[in-house]
């Protein structure tokens, strides 16, 4: 695989920490510019992060003395890159046209924001699941007027904790889920020494999560038609989402039922069987084993789980039969990782392994 020279912009939130941090040694990609807003323009990578720094790795001493530029200086920053990540902290409005114009630039961008996720020919997704709606990408270039230039979206960072698991299910007919999502500070991009009111506290609202929580799945769940992703009908989702006091790992407690109810066995097999493009085409980011089950009563547990294969794979445990639904079970994911910045490297390597890139 050739290498190549990538940016992120918005490079100086903890989303884009995250992005520097996976990015210094990947085998793929040499990050060749760095970009956020005018109040860190001109400095040091080192000197606009400054006391911010929120990684429990320091920050990569090949970053530390890069130039920070002004992201609305596109054709200065597409120039230095084959693509760009983008995890910028603006209006949404705002993020959609920078990512377009970027694109316009014949600079592809894998974005981590939210601000595309509702554009019909924008693909979002999980590399494991639905990996095939990269075929929207030359009709939405059509509709850009560019030959390289396009944007990719991942999907909302608290899905990765029970979408995962529902989706290959899909064979036995998911009619209906009901999801509860314990989510960590840092999907708010806080710490606890920036959020004390998160100790010892839980606070029953994010804004805007349960829509996304409910909606974007079908979206994964749809089918590309006359260039647009058409999302699917159902499963019908319903969710409610909570912030809980811990670091890093969104939970999810899942309730599903099915037109053919699978016994136990299958539902494990199935998981434990369960390969997904990311791994037939062994990409750097990709776990080996996509979902992880625990056996035990008590697990998966945040602290212990959250990283498991680099924090790129799934933890479900407690797989049993529900008084009012089919079946529930428990799901972890780490919300900074596989749900943000390590999902948006995988796509990025899925979009190289595909020729999309080139």
């Amino acid at each position: 695989m050739k290498t190549y020279n990538v940016g992120i912009i918005g490079c100086t939130g903890m989303v884009g920490q995250r992005f520097a941090t996976l990015l210094a040694e990947h085998p793929w990609f040499k990050v060749s510019v760095l970009a956020a807003s005018p109040r860190s323009a001109g400095k040091t990578y080192e000197e606009a992060v400054g006391n911010r720094w929120a990684m429990t790795v320091p920050m990569p001493e090949s970053l530390k003395a890069m130039t920070v530029y002004d992201a609305s200086n596109v054709e200065e920053v597409a120039a230095k890159a084959d693509f760009v990540f983008c995890a910028v902290d603006m209006k949404k409005d705002e993020i959609r046209a920078l990512e377009e114009t970027y694109a316009k630039a014949e600079c592809p961008v894998v974005s981590n924001n939210s601000a595309h996720r509702g554009t019909p020919d924008v693909p979002m997704i999980i590399p494991e699941l639905n990996a095939d709606h990269v075929e929207v990408i030359p009709y939405q270039r059509k509709r850009l007027g560019t030959k390289r230039g396009f944007v990719a979206v991942k999907s909302n960072c608290s899905l990765q904790s029970y979408v995962p698991a529902l989706y290959p299910l899909s064979k036995f007919g998911i009619t209906k889920s009901l999801v509860c999502t314990y989510q960590a500070i840092s999907g708010a991009g806080k710490t606890f020494e920036r959020w004390p009111e998160m100790v010892d506290n839980l606070i029953p609202y994010i804004g805007g999560e349960e829509e996304k929580s409910e909606q974007e799945p079908l979206k994964i769940w749809g089918r590309v038609e006359n260039g647009v992703i058409v999302p699917a009908k159902a499963p019908a989702f319903t969710a409610q989402c909570l912030r809980v006091p811990v670091t890093d790992g969104h939970f999810a407690a899942v309730f599903c039922s099915f037109e053919k109810k699978p016994t136990k066995e299958e539902i494990l097999e199935t998981w434990a069987s369960f390969r997904g493009r990311a791994q037939e085409l062994d990409l750097p980011s990709a776990p080996k084993q996509f979902l992880h089950y625990f056996e035990e009563d008590n697990m998966p547990q945040t602290r212990l789980h959250r990283g498991l294969e680099g924090g790129m794979a799934i933890s479900l445990g407690r797989l049993r039969e529900d008084t009012q639904y089919d079946y529930k079970f428990v799901g972890l994911s780490h919300n900074t990782l596989r749900g943000a910045a390590g999902g948006a490297v995988l796509l990025a390597e899925l979009l190289c392994a595909e020729g999309y890139m080139d």
